[in-house]
This record gives structure tokens, C-alpha cells and sequence, in this order.
């Protein structure tokens, strides 16, 4: 359903597939499969996995009003264990970045993992802080290059486990709660094909935002840069 509109629009392969397909995951391979495409997002650099629209897809789905209702799982259950989902996803990517960070931040790019990622992850840091990992469970990419980052730089665990755990129940219950509350709305039910492509373009909004500013970012600095610095910047490439 989903996969078949992403591709009506001509939207990125990584959103495409219909293995990707929320709805799909959902139905061929049940609620767990929802529980380890969110531990895999969030800790595994499964950058190319559905994380914001699955959410909000498995609280519709559990809506008993719902046209899609499939799971049969009280909405409390769900807010729980998508959580600690998470929450330990996140645990795990900063286990991994402290580990093996200069591995990852050497690894070359290939279909589905490049370094801008990674540096985008960085700029985050940069722009907001501590407050970075509760801030990019809403940012897709990013959320899950965050804890490897933080773990890499060697960011103080117990502040890193603080913000986790306040971002992975807010984001993992509230999009959750979300879905089911509207899975029961009339107007959702007639159009839900059409909310649910909404909620994957919504979710990667702030990212288009993010590399539409480092663009601007990059002109606004090659303007201020002088002749000889141009000149110098342009040798040194060539080089």
C-alpha cells in the first residue's frame, strides 16, 4: 500500500521497497518484527529502516476501529515494550560507537550507510547538546547516527542514558499512542492510505531542512572566502 505510493511519487528507494512497507512488516511478520526494526534503527546503523511512519502505523493497526486492525495488543503493551525497544537500540549504538568508533567513522560509503550521516550526526551535537539525543529520536538518519557519535566521542554515560531514556519513551510511546488514537477517526479511516505516505514525508522533513541549511552554509562561506582563498582551497583539492 505505502510502498506503492512512495513509488507514485518517485520518493528515494530507501523509502520505497515494499519490504519497507510498514503496513507489510506488520502484517507477514507480526508485532515482534516491529520491536527488532526499532532496536535495528536505532542501534544497529539500520539507517535505511522505516522508524517514525512503523510507529505510527502499528498504533493504527491496533486500533480495533481501524480499517488495518491486526494487532491485538493493549495500546499500554505496546507503549512499553516499543520503549525499552528503544531505549536499548540506542544503548547499544553507543556501546558500539565507544568500541569500535574509528572502524565506523572510517567505514566507506555504500548503498545504504554514507559518512554524511554520521556528520550530520556531529552538526547536531555541535547546534544542540545534550539535548541531542532526545532531539534526534524525531529526526530520521539521525537518530540513529546519534549514540554511535556520542559513544565515539566519548560523551559521559549516565547523561547519554538520562536523555535516552527520555527520548525513547516519548518517541516511542507518543508516535505509538498517536496512530492508535487516530486510527479511530473517521476521516483517518477514509483516507488512511493518504495519512500514512503523510506521516514518512513529515518524517523526513527536518531532514531536508537540515541539508538545505548546510547548503546554504557552504555558499554563504565560499562567498566570504577571498580570491587567494579560493584559489588555495581549489590547489589544495587538486592535490
Amino acid at each position: 500500500m505505502i510502498a506503492t505510493l512512495l513509488a507514485a511519487v518517485d520518493l528515494p528507494l530507501a523509502l520505497g521497497p515494499s519490504w519497507l512497507d510498514p503496513e507489510h512488516i506488520v502484517r507477514e511478520f507480526g508485532f515482534v518484527a516491529v520491536l527488532l526494526v526499532v532496536f535495528a534503527e536505532c542501534g544497529l546503523l539500520a539507517f535505511f529502516l522505516p522508524g517514525d511512519s512503523l510507529l505510527f502505523t502499528t498504533g493504527v493497526m491496533a486500533n480495533a476501529d481501524s480499517p488495518i486492525f491486526l494487532i491485538d495488543q493493549p495500546l499500554w503493551l505496546l507503549c512499553v515494550t516499543i520503549s525499552i525497544a528503544a531505549v536499548v537500540g540506542d544503548q547499544v549504538g553507543f556501546l558500539i560507537g565507544r568500541k569500535a568508533g574509528p572502524a565506523i567513522f572510517s567505514r566507506p560509503d555504500s548503498r545504504f550507510f554514507k559518512q554524511e550521516y554520521l556528520s550530520r550526526a556531529e552538526d547536531f551535537f555541535t547546534r544542540y547538546g545534550g539535548r541531542t539525543i532526545f532531539l534526534a529520536r524525531f529526526v530520521p538518519i539521525v537518530r540513529t547516527a546519534a549514540p554511535l557519535v556520542a559513544g565515539a566521542s566519548g560523551w559521559d554515560y549516565k547523561d547519554f542514558v538520562r536523555w535516552n531514556v527520555l527520548g525513547g519513551v516519548v518517541w516511542g510511546a507518543g508516535v505509538t499512542a498517536l496512530g492508535y488514537a487516530l486510527g479511530g477517526v473517521d476521516f483517518i479511516n477514509r483516507n488512511i492510505e493518504a495519512i500514512l505516505l503523510l506521516i514518512v514525508l513529515v518524517s523526513v522533513l527536518p531532514m531536508v531542512f537540515e541539508v538545505l541549511a548546510a547548503r546554504r552554509r557552504g555558499r554563504r562561506a565560499e562567498t566570504l572566502q577571498s580570491p587567494e582563498e579560493r584559489a588555495g582551497a581549489v590547489a589544495a583539492a587538486e592535490d
